[in-house]
């Protein structure tokens, strides 16, 4: 029981890789709480399933998109379940297109659920926080490496939380807080599934022929947050099958 006795925030828990954190956290002994902007019954179901471990947890509605709101959620949580230890930052979304054809909404939308939202969530916590806390960021692998085209908006976004997890991790050292960020590659989710029509391709840029499970995120987080990461801050994981390799 790793995380025995810690809550933790994942925001965009209701579904995918946010829900397999939630879920293994749960397993690992922490009470969970996780936002979700309109997917509640989802939202419920993995709250079901976090309760089932004998743990506590708890949905709260939040648009990471909206300022106040991503605030607010860090902050009932705290007072929801007592305490605040870990906070992941998992909310996301994927902005694809043609270049020429993005509007000034879709950019603040991206930039604002990506970078704003991490870095107030971030500030919210750790307010909570005792010492020993640990933020956690999901990006992704193609902020590192652009694969295809059409997705500048997207890579833009998530490169901003690169920067962020070196310097905060840097600044909240000294109360030993660690700051990290894992990047997943290809991963079979509802939204991108492993047997999808673009699948193929995907599964050809990586070294080992397959897309990782949300399951393999989740203990990559899960490692992190527990006492097995006190000594790593501001770093950065890419799990992608050796795509960026």
């Amino acid at each position: 029981m790793e995380l025995a006795g810690r809550v933790a925030l994942v925001t965009g828990g209701s579904r995918g890789i946010g829900a397999a954190i939630a879920k293994d956290m749960a397993r690992a002994g922490a009470d969970v709480v996780l936002t979700y902007e309109q997917a509640g019954d989802r939202a419920r179901s993995v709250v079901d399933e976090v309760e089932a471990t004998g743990r506590r947890g708890l949905a709260i509605a939040a648009d990471s998109a909206d300022a106040a709101a991503v605030v607010g959620a860090v902050d009932r949580a705290a007072a929801g379940l007592g305490r605040l230890d870990i906070l992941v930052n998992n909310a996301g979304i994927f902005p694809a297109g043609p270049f020429e054809e993005v509007t000034l909404a879709e950019v603040d939308r991206a930039l604002d659920i990506h970078a704003r939202a991490a870095f107030l969530a971030a500030q919210a916590a750790v307010a909570h926080f005792r010492d020993g806390g640990r933020i956690i960021s999901v990006g992704s692998n193609l902020a590192e490496r652009a694969a295809f085209g059409g997705i500048a908006l997207y890579t833009m976004s998530k490169a901003a939380l690169n920067g962020f997890t070196r310097a905060l991790g840097r600044e909240l050292g000294p109360r030993g807080i660690t700051v990290n960020l894992v990047q997943p590659g290809s991963t079979d989710t509802e939204m991108n599934p492993a047997d999808g029509d673009h699948a193929g391709p995907q599964r050809a840029l990586s070294a080992l022929g397959r897309f990782a499970s949300v399951d393999d995120l989740a203990a990559m987080v899960r490692f992190l947050a527990a006492d097995t990461g006190r000594n790593i801050t501001g770093a950065v994981f890419t799990v992608d099958g050796g795509t960026n390799a």
